[in-house]
């Protein structure tokens, strides 16, 4: 048996700075307006351009980029910062401030970033009505005012809700375009949802199930099909990729374009943020509604198959550690795990990265994985690194361990998830 967690900690990572400060380059990536200068011509070239705006690295370094980050103030505006996805620091405010162009309406940051980065961003903007700016409550009263980018219409859903996220993507940066593969209309799957009976984690759990076009469907009842059926991928935190990420449009682009074979999918949803916390940090129970409910459950409506080798866990976050902890204490259900950004760190206490440790300990098992982290995450990375180490020293040979140019951003999981699947479950293409 597999070590037993520890009971559930802090529900929140250490709060540790970040070490180096995101480059600020002076100037911009354009030209900027002088003072006290008319700016209705730059802000037509902003909007022509779209933001942020992409400039050379000033330097000449083709590895980098810089990227300007504006925003069109009024009278009464302030202070403005971008807050782009670990990049910036909630503990240092300053390193992404904007600055003003004096005695004009031009707010702007210009970063140096490397040329594959991508992610996902912020504009707070004090329009006045709060704490004075520089004051102990103002950094974090600005946190709660945040407004929309109107010169970039690249948004992706926001977690749990609210305004959608902005995002931009460097020259150099993974392509999203496995999100939008062709399918014909008579070959996509269908994703459906249930309300799943479960005692362990008590009444129902809502959870999406993704059908391809070709399966079908045994008499209910009927026992999980052995090697041949359906390759299943369970994804954790469904109901973000499934109803609002799209998650099926993934599914059926790669399966048409014969990346993986058809598969069937179970997305559960986690709920809300506290189940998330009391779930999705290794919980014995969980694990059980996965392999005893939730997967039984299905294997009643589609032909599934019973091999661990053709079955996926995925997760992100707290996700990923739970899909990696979910493998080793049940190889004989789960034998591949795809997980992006794991709070390998948990807990955050004198237990921290307790699955680490337990796994220097454990005899290997027969789970493969493939992990990614951004390098952005400097609270995460090290312990992710820590944990790819570990791997490599209790033998797991075949672990495949990935680092991206992005933060802890569903932007990026996108394309993890999307470059990972193929490779744990290849298709005739792949």
């Amino acid at each position: 048996m597999f070590a037993s967690p520890p009971p559930s900690a802090l529900r929140h990572p250490p709060r540790t700075p970040r070490p180096v400060p995101v480059p600020r380059v002076s100037g911009a990536a354009l030209p900027l307006p002088g003072p006290g200068t008319a700016t209705g011509d730059f802000w037509a070239e902003v909007a022509r351009r779209g933001t942020p705006v992409v400039g050379p690295d000033p330097a000449g370094d083709p590895g980098h980029r810089s990227v300007t980050f504006l925003w069109r103030g009024s009278p009464a505006t302030r202070a403005v910062r971008a807050v782009p996805n670990k990049l910036a620091d909630p503990r240092d405010p300053r390193a992404t401030a904007m600055e003003r162009v004096p005695d004009t309406d031009v707010w702007h940051v210009t970063l140096q970033l490397g040329a594959d980065w991508q992610g996902t961003y912020e504009l707070l903007v004090d329009e006045g009505g709060g704490p004075a700016p520089g004051s102990p409550d103002h950094a974090a009263w600005l946190r709660t005012r945040r407004r929309p980018d109107p010169f970039n219409s690249r948004t992706l859903p926001r977690r749990w809700g609210g305004e959608p996220l902005h995002w931009a993507a460097l020259p150099q940066a993974p392509g999203q375009g496995a999100w939008s593969l062709p399918c014909p209309a008579g070959a996509r799957g269908t994703l459906s949802e249930h309300a799943v009976p479960s005692v362990r984690l008590g009444g129902t759990r809502r959870t999406w199930l993704y059908t391809p076009a070709a399966a079908c469907r045994p008499a209910s009842g009927a026992a999980p099909a052995p090697g041949p059926g359906l390759p299943l991928l369970v994804l954790l935190d469904g109901e973000h990729w499934g109803p609002v990420l799209g998650v099926a449009g993934l599914l059926d682009g790669l399966i048409a374009a014969g990346l993986v074979p058809p598969l069937a999918a179970l997305l559960p949803d986690s709920v809300d943020a506290d189940t998330r916390w009391a779930e999705l940090t290794c919980r014995p129970e969980y694990l059980a509604f996965l392999t005893e409910e939730l997967i039984p459950w299905a294997a009643e409506r589609l032909p599934l198959t019973s091999d661990p080798a053709r079955t996926v866990l995925a997760g992100q976050s707290l996700g990923g550690l739970t899909a990696a902890w979910a493998a080793l204490a049940a190889p004989h259900r789960f034998g591949n795990v795809l997980a992006q950004s794991g709070s390998f760190w948990w807990p955050n206490g004198p237990e921290a990265e307790w699955l680490t440790r337990t796994l220097a300990t454990t005899p290997r098992r027969p789970v493969r994985f493939r992990l990614s982290s951004g390098r952005q995450e400097w609270v995460a990375l090290p312990a992710a690194r820590r944990l790819r180490a570990a791997l490599a020293e209790t033998g797991y040979d075949d672990a495949e361990y990935h680092e991206f140019n992005g933060g802890h951003d569903y932007l990026c999981w996108r394309t993890e998830l999307a470059a990972g699947l193929p490779k744990l479950l290849p298709g005739p293409a792949a």
